[in-house]
Parts: structure tokens; C-alpha cells; sequence
């Protein structure tokens, strides 16, 4: 039986959050057991019905991180290769609590430069996307 797909049905939605500490982008290598198991990425997540993306980056970070942190700017927008489309934003860590990370969905929290991000093959696409465009001036970003 074919199924017509429904109107109703709306794009999924998901946030990235994008802190620096020391010329060092906070990221994660994903868990073995979640979509792309052991890329490296920007932490972040989906946004949940009715959730604002701001809560929801926020959210995704107490989830993923144990960290409390505070959306800043949204500074870029895209969509996966799977049909997600992304928010991206700056988040201000508040506090200097001990990251812990989540125990399926994060294998390990890193704190890389731009260099060692570009240069990992273990990098997802759209985050490498994301970093080429902040090097080449497209995207602007003020890190708190």
C-alpha cells in the first residue's frame, strides 16, 4: 500500500550548541550506540514539540553534558543529508562544573582546536561545513 505523505507532518528540527574556552571548541565523539556512533561533532540534539530552540540547545547541553550553559546568538542555519534542519548557537558555559558526559549518547567530551577538528576524518559533515565557513569569514562568531 503507498501512503501519501502528510501535510501536517513538519520538517524535524535540531540545535547545535557552539562554546570556546582558550582558542578550543567544546565537542563530543558520539556514543557507539546513537546515529553516527563515534563522529565527532558539536554537541546538540532535537528539539522537542512546542520546545523553543534556545531551551532547546540549553536542554540538549544539561542532556549530553551535565552543563549549564546559556544560548547566546543563533549564528547559522542548515540542514543534515537526512532532512534535519539545524540551529546553530553560541551557548556561554555558566559555571565551573565538571562536563560528564551522558553515558549512551556521549563517548567522550573534547576540547579541540579548529585545526584538529578540520583535520579528524571522524568529523561529521555539517560540522566541517560550519568551521570552513567561520574560517572563510562567512560566519561571524563572538564567543562569550
Amino acid at each position: 500500500m503507498n501512503v501519501p505523505p502528510d501535510p501536517v507532518r513538519r520538517q524535524p528540527r535540531g540545535v547545535v550548541a557552539v562554546a570556546a574556552r582558550g582558542g578550543r571548541y567544546l565537542a563530543i565523539r558520539r556514543g557507539a550506540t546513537v546515529a553516527a556512533g563515534g563522529r565527532i561533532c558539536f554537541p546538540g540534539g532535537h528539539v522537542e514539540a512546542g520546545e523553543e530552540e534556545r531551551a532547546a540547545v540549553e536542554r540538549e547541553c544539561r542532556e549530553e553534558l551535565g552543563a549549564t550553559v546559556e544560548a547566546t546568538v543563533q549564528v547559522w542555519s542548515s540542514v543534515t543529508t537526512w532532512g534535519t534542519a539545524l540551529s546553530w548557537w553560541t551557548v556561554r558555559l555558566i559555571g565551573d562544573d565538571d562536563l560528564v558526559p551522558h553515558p549512551v549518547e556521549v563517548a567522550e567530551i573534547l576540547w579541540l582546536s579548529e585545526e584538529e577538528m578540520l583535520a579528524d576524518p571522524d568529523l561529521l559533515p555539517g560540522n566541517r561545513d560550519f568551521l570552513l565557513a567561520v574560517r572563510d569569514g562567512t560566519i561571524r562568531l563572538e564567543l562569550p
